[in-house]
This record gives structure tokens, sequence and C-alpha cells, in this order.
């Protein structure tokens, strides 16, 4: 069956991705001085301002504003000319704890509320559903458009930030349009791709450049061909952007943040939330388990999905599909995931040590399939135990 799938990435300057990298690094400062503190940090900038807002509650300080202007200048906007300017833009701050209400049932879960002598664990910091993918398709175990566009708007930054070409702007985006037959890629069908831009440059020198770029030495010439076409800042114009341009709100890139559409998605953004928030960490662990599943030859795709609810430790459903590729039957598969991995909060932290300051570096280019990173829910470390299964 041939089929089309797109996805899509962003540059460190898009204005949503300005604001994540701003709440992971508020996060990531606080947990390099306390480990156990509950954030829930929420970001968001339109011309000349910074909001940084949430829930926190912690035993230490760290200067947010100061944190905020240095994820400004580091991306690239240090002049007001860009339209965006981490010197000058004003920095307002709303931060209270975390609700006294929530902050009970996370310390001390629905299981052993009842029983003050019992061993205290970790509830669910909130309901909801979390899903984990991967495919055999790329090295990466993630689906190949997506891949591809991260690695474009990653080439973006580079060569922006290279000086190699001195009109580009932080801002930018990449788009990919795979062809398919049944779950193989076959060819690339379109290519969009967005700089931000001087205002002296020609539309003309932009294309070329992008395509000396970014799209050759990233794309694989043997699936371009005749009919691939390419959007190169099909507007025509891209001078104004950044948060100058459009607003930009922590959580609203999810799904470049995940699997590009190729898996359904719970809802809860991932930046600026300490583990105890399970719309981030079970995410992680959905991804874990579904990665090494695939790894360890059980199906060339699989999707996992668990449901929380608050205060609780324990899921309340566990789910695989494999889209038909599986060897082992899926019911199987979901009873051992329940019977042998700990998918509680604390079994999740604890076995990816996630109490620690290594946020910022998942806020631009994806949260999985970072080969570039050493992340522990990429980690192959279930492969051996899986194949027993078969």
């Amino acid at each position: 069956m041939k089929r089309q799938y797109t996805s899509e990435s962003v540059t460190q300057g898009h204005p949503d991705k300005l604001c994540d990298q701003i709440s992971d690094t508020v996060l990531d400062a606080i947990l390099s001085e306390d480990p156990m503190a509950r954030v829930a940090c929420e970001t968001c900038a339109t011309t000349g301002l910074i909001l940084v807002m949430g829930e926190i509650s912690t035993t230490t300080y760290v200067p947010v504003a100061e944190l905020a202007r240095k994820v400004v200048l580091d991306i690239g906007y240090d002049d007001s000319s860009l339209g965006f300017d981490g010197n000058s833009c004003a920095v307002l701050t709303v931060i209270n704890e975390q609700s006294q209400d929530i902050a009970a049932g996370v310390s001390r879960a629905s299981e052993t509320r009842d029983n003050i002598a019992a061993e205290q664990k970790t509830g669910a910091g909130d309901q909801g559903m979390m899903f984990g993918f991967a495919c055999d398709e790329t090295e990466e175990y993630m689906p190949l458009p997506l891949v591809l566009t991260h690695k474009m708007a990653k080439q973006m930054d580079e060569v922006r930030k290279s000086g190699k070409r001195e009109w580009m702007r932080p801002d930018g985006k990449a788009q990919l349009t795979v062809s398919y037959d049944g779950f193989t890629p076959v060819s690339l069908d379109a290519v969009v791709l967005s700089t931000q831009h001087d205002d002296m440059v020609s539309q003309k020198e932009i294309k070329n450049a992008m395509m000396e770029d970014v799209i050759r030495p990233i794309l694989p010439s043997k699936l371009l061909n005749a009919s691939t076409k390419y959007y190169i800042n099909p507007s025509g114009r891209f001078v104004i952007g950044g948060p100058a341009g459009d607003s930009g709100l922590t959580g609203r890139k999810i799904i470049v943040d995940t699997y590009g559409g190729f898996a359904p998605h719970g809802g809860g953004c991932f930046s600026g939330k300490d583990p105890t928030k399970v719309d981030r960490s079970a995410a992680y662990a959905c991804r874990h388990i579904a990665k090494n599943v695939v790894a360890a030859g059980l199906a060339s795709r699989c999707q996992v999905a668990i449901a929380y609810a608050i205060g609780v430790a324990q899921p309340v459903s566990y789910a695989i599909e494999t889209f038909g590729t599986g060897k082992v039957d899926e019911e199987k598969l979901a009873n051992y995931i329940r019977d042998n991995i700990d998918l509680s909060p604390d079994g999740i932290i604890e076995r990816f040590k996630l109490r620690r300051p290594i946020y910022r570096q998942t806020a631009t280019y994806g949260h999985f399939g970072r080969n570039d990173l050493d992340l522990p829910w990429e980690k192959l470390d279930l492969v051996e135990q899986l194949k027993r299964l078969k």
C-alpha cells in the first residue's frame, strides 16, 4: 500500500522552541541543587517580552530572569535589529508553589496512603495517556521523515552559527514528505525549508545556499528524484521572525518533540516538568520499551501506550500495538511488560536517574532517537531480556 507521511522540525530560534529551552534551563538549574524539587515551569514570549510562570516547590534559588536572558542570547537573539534581544527584552516571573492538594497525592501514592507504616511511594503527578513508538526504518529506530527534518533544522542552526551565511537569523523550519510502499520509504516527495534572513539578501541566494548547505548534505540522494518538489522560503520573505513575528509558548511543539505524527500523543508536553510528571517520565519509559521491542526483533514497528490516575503509582492501563509486524502475541507482550518492568514514577525515575539536570539538551531536535546524546531512555538494555519471549 502506497502512502505519504509528513513530519516537521524547527530551529532553536523558533519562538515555541525558545520557550521550551528556557523552561528546561530553569528545570536543570533547580535539579542541579535540589533533585527532589517539584517543577512545572511554563514560558511564553512575544515582542520584547518573556514571561516565566508556573508552580515550583524547591529548597533552592535560581535567577530565573538571568537564565532566560542567557538562553535567548545563546540562541542568537542578541541585537534589536533581529526583532528580539536578550539584553534588553523584559523578563517577568510569576511563580507559585505546587498546590498542596497535588503535592499530597504525589508525595504519597494512594496505594500506601492509608498505611502510615508502609514504604512511601510517589504517585503520578497527573492523570493522562502516554505513548512510545519505535520502528526499524532508521538506525535511530525513528520514522525517517522526522529524523531527516530534525537533521535539517540542526544543520540550519549550525550553518547560521558558523557565520558562513551572515544573513541567516535564528528562526527557521523544516518539513519533509516521504512516499512509502507499505512501511518502506521509497522517495522524498516534498522538501519545505524556511529560514529567517536579513533584509538585504535575495531569495535566489537563500535558495541556492539552503540547497548547498542544508538539503544536499542531509537528504539521501537515493531517495531524491526528478519529481521531488522543493519549497524554500515559500512565503517569499521571512525577515520578521522569532517572538517578534509570532508569540511562543512552552509545549506547543509536542509532535516535533515526539514522533512527527507517526504515533498518537497524550497531549501533555515535556519541557519544564520534573520527572514526577508522568507526561514526561512515562513517555520516556514508553519509548524505551518500544525501542527495545523493535531492537530485540519482536516487531518492526511498536507502539506502547499506558495511562495513569493522579496520585496513583501504578498505571491503570497497558497496551502494545505492533501493526501486524509482531512475532509475539501483543497481549503476552503487554502482560510481560506489566509484570516485569516497574512503570511507577519511582521505578521510572530510578531506572533512568531522572533527578538530574539533563533536560535542556532535549529541548531542540526531539527527545527521541538522539544518537548524539547519552539519554537513558534510548539505551538498548532490555534487548536480551525481551528476546527470551520469542
